[in-house]
């Protein structure tokens, strides 16, 4: 008879106590755990966030949650039957709140216009609705009604390597009830029935939601400093003021909106107000893109533009507008420099391979143009621009034709 030791551990029984069909180490100096780092991304994910930042200036936080959710839908981490974000993005106007929606559709399928705009001013009464799920069937024009969220419509910008769709309900304050109450269920189990009993699936689509609330009070917090010098906003360093800022914007929500519509959104962003700094970054992109408008326009008639500092200045000093942000800055490269440069090309003053220099005369407070090269060919042409504007170029070059649109589905088959 053997005594058995209570104290000791019992022996397993055949078969038992092996939970896992590989051999422990024998070596008693196991190897170190590595440290993981969390915060770094993927491939896509970071062409995604440096797209965005080359696209859009001072709104970090808003990047970093879309490149997140982007990272989360390549990993097939999404949350099921759900869209893959549900952004409610808050601000002053001016700030970027539809420029980042564009871009992210732009950085992704190569093209703004895969961006389904709703504008909910068009939504402020309940029958409006039929407008975006169609009428049903018995009521005048069904057979003509078009719903502008149907599966054709979310699915035709789809291309082999990314398939997301891009759904922006611009100003959704200014909606109906009736149109928060139709989002709370593409917002929670991303499913919507139009009105032939049709089902669209939302759970490849990205929801933005953009809201002006808050920005009154945003402006208060920030009126004490007006001016050129106040536009430059909360600086990196005054975090109370920010977290100020975005409690207003939040706040202003809460009191508009109902909790199971708040409850929904994955998260609340507000979009700070844009400074000096930002908006001379804004200023060379804007300008980018005017250089790609001249570009696009007419290949014989395509030339090169150069503003000098005093030129930018002058364009900031008439543009920069803490109340209205870069959209004020906009109308006035539009105004000085746009419309100027229409004119010279309708008189042939400005022909095709011309150089010109944009300066600014302080005396008639104008800007001044003066042609410094000409007959300059298209590859040189090309090496005089910036990098981004250098970039699109070459791109458009070797980018293959946008995907035709798919037809719109009607309600229901003619009989």
């Amino acid at each position: 008879m053997r005594v058995l030791d209570a104290a000791a551990p019992a022996a397993p029984a055949p078969g038992e106590g092996r939970r896992f069909p590989f051999q422990r180490r024998s070596n008693a100096r196991a190897a170190a755990p590595a440290v993981l780092d969390p915060c770094r991304t993927g491939r896509e994910a970071a062409e995604l966030e440096a797209g965005l930042r080359a696209l859009v200036v001072g709104q970090d936080e808003a990047i970093a949650q879309i490149v997140n959710v982007y990272q989360m839908h390549l990993t097939g981490l999404c949350p099921p039957q759900r869209p893959v974000a549900n952004l409610l993005f808050l601000g002053p106007t001016g700030s970027g709140k539809t420029r980042i929606v564009e871009a992210t559709a732009e950085t992704l399928v190569g093209t703004s216009r895969a961006v389904i705009k709703i504008d909910c001013a068009e939504f402020q009464h309940s029958h409006e609705i039929a407008k975006l799920i169609g009428s049903p069937p018995g009521y005048l024009g069904h057979r003509e009604t078009h719903p502008l969220l149907s599966q054709e419509v979310l699915n035709q910008y789809h291309t082999d390597r990314v398939k997301l769709s891009f759904v922006l309900f611009d100003e959704i304050e200014k909606a109906s009830d009736a149109l928060w109450n139709l989002l709370l269920g593409i917002l929670d189990k991303a499913t919507l029935t139009l009105g032939d009993n049709r089902k669209v699936d939302f759970s490849r689509a990205m929801i933005f939601m953009t809201s002006n609330l808050g920005a009154a009070e945003m402006q208060s917090l920030i009126s004490p400093k007006l001016g050129f010098q106040a536009a430059a906003g909360p600086g990196p360093d005054d975090g109370r003021m920010e977290g100020r800022i975005r409690r207003s914007g939040v706040e202003a929500a809460r009191r508009k909106f109902t909790p199971e519509f708040m409850n929904r959104l994955d998260k609340v962003v507000v979009f700070r107000p844009l400074g000096e700094a930002e908006l001379r970054r804004i200023l060379d992109i804007e300008l980018g893109l005017v250089q790609q408008r001249v570009l696009a326009a007419s290949a014989e008639r395509a030339f090169v533009f150069r503003l000098t500092d005093e030129a930018k200045d002058a364009l900031l000093a008439d543009g920069v507008d803490i109340r209205y942000g870069a959209r004020h800055l906009k109308r006035s490269i539009e105004r000085m420099l746009v419309q100027p440069l229409s004119n010279l090309i309708a008189t042939e003053q400005i022909r095709g391979g011309d150089l010109v220099r944009v300066d600014w005369d302080a005396g008639t407070r104008c800007l001044t143009f003066l042609r410094e090269d000409e007959g300059i060919p298209m590859q040189a042409m090309a090496e005089l621009l910036e990098p981004p504007a250098r970039a699109w170029v070459r791109a458009a070059a070797a980018a293959p034709p946008l995907p035709q649109k798919a037809p719109l589905a009607r309600g229901s088959r003619r009989g």
